[in-house]
């Protein structure tokens, strides 16, 4: 068994929220429960115990308590939980009213604004009253085309606040992409700034806003935050408004909560789109906070002394569990811009001045951080820093050596995996736990993770699909235009029957962690052996020459092949001592089998607009098939560089 490299103190440990939960589960009769391990299994073995559990230490506001906890616990999907709860999921992020920082806003320019808990409520009130003046009602949806700033938080609880449902996408994503996703879900409302900032440059996204608008008969009204511009033109865009016009009429009043059911639906998030039209997956509000509560105050041990940041947009669900916060009563960042200009370590800068506690961003940025060689650690005291997360693509295991050589070397560090489908995690970090390089620390209580071979068998350190065996609150209502479930079924449970299955190949190790190797629609299989492609990257991306790699598989000769694209250094060429470099490094650090069969420099790698490579889709790229979503793509230019490439054509 390997060495871990960090081990949480007695005193972290002692003052953990997951030990004072463990002793106040004991306390109500649970004498068997003496560690995580005792508490995983009770999580998972009695589901009806647990959750409520969680509900009460969280402190979840309800208006009605439930009649029953479960039903029907053994269909998946279709099992029902907390009937009878009545509660309302903006009432539970705004239930301080202090003047406590609620939130601080940052972008590359710096601090921009703050609100109280207090201003936050004033404001979420105004808005709410403006709405419901409109009509705006509960199931009405509403959509935002927003940058991470204050007023999208605003909105988002606004709208929640009625029992509305939230949608939105960054403004980054092109209109037809935009469109593509709205146009589905048919919004009443659309919020949008008139631009955004990004790496010293002025975006307007006014004209892009019209277009999207054009195509969404549905929007009633359009309300635009001033950004870019103190005072945009928005005449061109109809049934506009300024957010703060709106706002205006209305004096602070107490919000009147709509109280809806535990599956009251509160977000539609999109899948990334890149094989497809994205599906629209609906969320409830119950799931949703329940879930979001139990990972952020147990597993990520946050609490209202905490200041968090997780570097985000408005289009990854990492922004909704990042404002769910909100509900522990903590200070919650929001930054917009890009993560390492005007210089590689600026959100390290923003985190110092703000005394961050919980710093969080995509594995893709910590790599980033390596190959810039900043410091950070040498350059700021990040005294508070206390809890390092990483998602969006495995961490690296000389990801975690270079957080703890270079950041700090005594904090916590969670690689966290789940994603949009569950707007959550199936595994993540613990307090209680050490951390194993290249591991996740944990299995996430309450959620029955397995890993299942090709014979659908639950196997312990062996690599195979990441499954979920049963009913979790956080597990999608249905699918937006899905009345049979035929889309939602097809999307996870047509593996293996009654199971889903999340699409990641992991392993399940001997101490209970796991370790995600990527996509599993996206393994390699050459001579029938699968190949996790994040085993690849994580040798290749050690060499400073090379910046960025994507592995796929070509169909080769009645079998397949790998294929390595790298994005290079500045003026570098790809050359037979490189090559050999690549293969050697990715030899010595794997097997054979993982040698790829050709190397190949590209000028750029497409990926979606939250950062993650889309390598399915360079893999019909290569193989002459459509690309059917490229409007889901941040730089779909990218694709060029892989058609009708003479390298593929040989041996």
């Amino acid at each position: 068994m390997s060495e871990p490299i960090w081990t949480p103190s007695k005193l972290r440990m002692t003052q953990s929220n997951m030990l004072r939960f463990i002793r106040i589960v004991k306390n109500n009769g649970h004498n068997e429960i003496k560690d995580y391990r005792d508490l995983y299994e009770w999580s998972i073995s009695k589901p009806e115990q647990f959750w409520p559990a969680v509900w009460y230490f969280c402190g979840i506001r309800a208006s009605k308590s439930w009649d029953t906890v479960l039903k029907n616990a053994e269909h998946m999907p279709g099992a029902s939980w907390f009937s009878g709860v009545r509660l309302n999921f903006a009432e539970n992020l705004l239930s301080r009213r202090d003047d406590k920082t609620a939130i601080v806003f940052y972008n590359e320019q710096g601090r921009q604004a703050a609100l109280s808990y207090r201003k936050l409520y004033e404001q979420v009130a105004k808005l709410a009253a403006a709405m419901r003046e409109m009509g705006i009602h509960d199931g009405d949806r509403v959509a935002g085309f927003m940058p991470n700033r204050p007023e999208t938080v605003i909105a988002m609880l606004a709208t929640t606040s009625l029992g509305a449902i939230w949608s939105s996408c960054s403004p980054d994503f092109a209109s037809a992409g935009a469109v593509e996703r709205f146009s589905q879900i048919a919004p009443r409302l659309l919020f949008a700034a008139d631009g955004y900032l990004f790496k010293g440059k002025k975006y307007d996204t006014l004209v892009r806003i019209s277009e999207i608008t054009k195509q969404l008969p549905s929007v009633e009204k359009v309300i635009v935050t001033p950004y870019i511009n103190v005072n945009p033109d928005i005449s061109a865009i109809a049934d506009a408004v300024f957010f703060d016009e709106l706002l205006e009429p209305y004096s602070t009043s107490e919000i009147d909560f709509y109280q809806g059911p535990f599956d009251q639906a509160v977000y539609i998030l999109y899948s990334s789109g890149t094989t497809g039209k994205p599906k629209c997956i609906v969320h409830g509000a119950g799931g949703t906070l329940l879930q979001h509560l139990k990972e952020l105050v147990l597993h990520t041990d946050l609490n209202a002394s905490d200041c968090i940041l997780y570097y985000t947009t408005c289009g990854w669900m990492m922004w909704n569990w990042l404002i769910s916060s909100l509900a522990v009563g903590t200070t919650v960042m929001l930054y917009d811009g890009p993560p390492l200009y005007p210089r590689p370590d600026i959100l390290f800068d923003f985190a110092e001045q703000e005394g961050v506690t919980v710093f969080g961003a995509s594995a893709k940025y910590f790599s980033a951080l390596e190959k810039s060689g900043v410091q950070p650690g040498n350059t700021y005291r990040l005294q508070k820093l206390n809890t390092l997360l990483s998602t969006g693509s495995p961490l690296a295991p000389e990801s975690f050596d270079y957080i703890y050589r270079e950041i700090k070397s005594d904090m916590q560090v969670s690689s966290i995996s789940g994603g949009t489908d569950i707007v959550s995690c199936f595994a993540l970090g613990n307090p209680l736990l050490p951390v194993y390089r290249g591991e996740l620390q944990c299995r996430g209580l309450g959620m029955k993770v397995e890993v299942f071979n090709d014979e659908g068998i639950a196997v312990r350190d062996e690599k195979g699909e990441l499954v979920c065996t049963a009913a979790a609150p956080s597990m999608p209502l249905y699918f937006w235009n899905d009345p049979d479930n035929k889309k939602y079924r097809a999307a996870y449970f047509e593996k293996f029957p009654g199971i889903w299955a999340q699409g990641d190949y992991a392993k399940l190790t001997e101490h209970d962690s796991i370790i995600i190797y990527g996509r599993s629609d996206a393994t390699l299989n050459p001579g029938g052996v699968r190949i996790g492609t994040a085993e690849i990257y994580q040798q290749v991306e050690k060499l400073p020459e090379v910046i960025e790699s994507l592995a796929i598989s070509q169909e080769w000769q009645r079998d397949v092949r790998i294929i390595l694209f790298v994005r290079l250094a500045d003026d570098l060429v790809l050359n037979d001592e490189l090559i050999k470099l690549i293969k050697n490094t990715i030899r010595i650090g794997t097997t054979a089998r993982h040698v790829p069969a050709k190397v190949i420099a590209v000028a750029d790698i497409p990926r979606t607009i939250s950062g993650k490579l889309v390598e399915l889709a360079v893999r019909n790229v290569i193989h002459n098939q459509a690309v059917t979503n490229i409007a889901a793509l941040a730089n779909p230019q990218a694709l060029e560089f892989f058609k009708n490439l003479p390298e593929l054509q040989t041996n």
